[in-house]
């Protein structure tokens, strides 16, 4: 089993959106919290991951919040911000400017250049030329994924992959101006793969003595466990039976998972058979039962309060949030 697939599939990339940048210094521009503008840029997604793909030049990116963060950027990087946290692309350190969520409404009839030119005019001397692109995916009941990673990270494409993911920028450029049909499906593809290909690099750069989801699934032992719960997850199982599973006493295997991975193995467990009940629900034809049943529950009521203490609601209006989300929401973005 593929972990790192199995998660991806089950948060379900929705979808992306892209647009060009180029600016002439001095130049500032920036992102609000991606939840002030998620509706404004994917009106279908749960949740959107903003990137920004250096393709000339060279520029810096500052985190907002309590403990702000600065990185230099130059061509061939990449930067991901998982946690959607405001964030500004300047061409000198420290700079800012105003930045109005309605900007990133989309153009009328997506047939608009999607362009941008910051402080410059053609011809002159590109400070920094970059593409910024937005993929949705679920973040909800439970995303381990984008739980392990940190609000803002950079990893530098190699010589092997950089031509192919600034052309799959490109394309997505393209594809967001044209708004054609299947074009949906072709940009959340093309998010997809600039992502999966940034989070196998991200998964070969984690450092060994990290401590969270992705070091674990480098670990030989943890890593076993976590692909024994992904391909049998409706299993009964125990602390000791995965324990045994993979050849490790009981008291360590739940040190060291608890350790890598951030929470208790059963704990881990639990929270993935919700993520994969909660798409069950979405379907019309599965009852609540249903659902907790392909998951490993043999009691409803058992299910039902592991779903609301684990995702905070339970299940039936869980199920009916879902399918009024996929009522066409339009008419929310203005």
């Amino acid at each position: 089993m593929d972990v790192l697939s199995d998660v991806l599939r089950a948060v379900r990339m929705t979808g992306g959106f892209f647009f060009h940048n180029e600016s002439y210094a001095p130049w500032v521009c920036g992102e609000p919290m991606a939840t002030q503008i998620c509706r404004r840029v994917m009106p279908d997604a749960d949740f959107i991951i903003p990137f920004h793909v250096v393709l000339e030049g060279q520029c810096w990116v500052d985190v907002e919040g309590e403990t702000p963060t600065a990185m230099q950027l130059v061509a061939g990087d990449i930067v991901v911000f998982p946690k959607g946290d405001p964030h500004f692309m300047t061409s000198d350190l420290g700079m800012r400017k105003f930045i109005n969520p309605a900007d990133f409404d989309p153009p009328p009839g997506r047939k608009q250049s999607l362009r941008f030119m910051q402080n410059g005019e053609p011809g002159g001397p590109v400070a920094c030329r970059f593409i910024c692109g937005f993929i949705g995916c679920d973040n909800r009941p439970f995303n381990p994924l984008l739980g392990a990673l940190p609000r803002m990270f950079r990893t530098t494409t190699s010589e092997t992959n950089r031509e192919w993911l600034a052309s799959l920028a490109w394309a997505g450029v393209a594809e967001s101006e044209r708004d054609g049909i299947g074009g949906q499906t072709m940009l959340a593809r093309l998010a997809e793969l600039m992502f999966v290909e940034v989070i196998r690099q991200r998964v070969a750069e984690t450092h060994e003595d990290a401590r969270n989801w992705l070091a674990g699934l480098r670990d030989p032992h943890v890593g076993a466990a976590l692909e024994i719960v992904h391909s049998r997850p409706s299993e009964a199982w125990t602390l000791e039976s995965l324990a045994r599973e993979i050849g490790l006493s009981r008291s360590v295997f739940a040190a060291r998972f608890s350790e890598l991975v951030g929470m208790p193995a059963m704990q881990y467990l639990a929270r993935w058979r919700m993520t994969l009940a909660a798409h069950l629900m979405e379907d019309t034809g599965i009852s609540v039962a249903q659902a907790g049943t392909e998951v490993g529950y043999e009691s409803e009521a058992a299910f039902q309060r592991t779903f609301k203490k684990f995702v905070g609601t339970a299940p039936g209006a869980w199920r009916k949030a879902a399918l009024r989300a996929r009522v066409p929401t339009e008419s929310l973005v203005g």
